[in-house]
């Protein structure tokens, strides 16, 4: 059964979010991840539209240091009142 672009974009927000402050993920990595997690069940256009939504509502953000890479967005110090 395959699996369905929330599902994957759920699976990759996690990993972020696990990953977040030890080690900075690049797309590549979280599509690699998954096609090792999910076996045939995911494809490569499967995981840029689960990257694409993860983006696009704003659960994740790329940054470029060297290299582009997902992360969880960053809180302003303000709005940590």
């Amino acid at each position: 059964m395959a699996k369905t672009v929330e599902e994957i974009a759920d699976a990759m927000f996690n990993m972020v979010k696990e990953a977040q402050g030890q080690k900075k993920l690049k797309p590549m990595d979280l599509t690699k991840a998954m096609l090792e997690i999910f076996g045939d069940e995911v494809d490569k256009k499967l995981c840029k539209a689960a990257i694409k939504q993860l983006v696009d509502s704003g659960r994740c953000v790329y940054t470029y240091f060297g290299g582009s890479f997902l992360e969880l967005p960053h809180r302003e110090g303000a709005a940590n009142d």
